[in-house]
């Protein structure tokens, strides 16, 4: 469902200029987690390792179809795996790219005023 990278997607924003390309993907990444029940989603999915679209409806006290928005919108980022089973789909973070998601934003050196 994610599309999948071979190579991180961009260095950090403190410390090298950002190329078009490299900005339009961090974006759409932050863009994601911008949403608060976007963030929280991600933040039981990430608790739970993997965790079925079925299980989220409850405690985020959503419907099925805005939770199936709000999952499509993380896994296009990157940010989750989904694995259809049976009816269901079972979802799981995608390590890496929350850490490349940390790495851009993060600096080798402190930055100064």
């Amino acid at each position: 469902m994610a599309r999948r990278r071979t190579e991180p997607c961009c260095t950090s924003v403190l410390e090298t200029p950002l190329r078009e390309a490299e900005a339009d993907e961090l974006a759409q990444a932050f863009a994601a987690l911008a949403d608060p029940v976007r963030l929280r989603l991600l933040s039981f999915i990430a608790a739970a390792s993997e965790v079925c679209s079925c299980d989220l409806l409850v405690p985020l006290d959503r419907s099925q179809p805005t939770i199936s928005h709000h999952t499509k919108v993380l896994a296009d980022a990157g940010l989750i795996t989904g694995e259809k089973r049976g009816r269901w789909v079972w979802w799981s973070i995608v390590p890496s790219r929350v850490a490349e998601l940390r790495d851009a934003l993060g600096a080798t050196e402190p930055v100064s005023p």
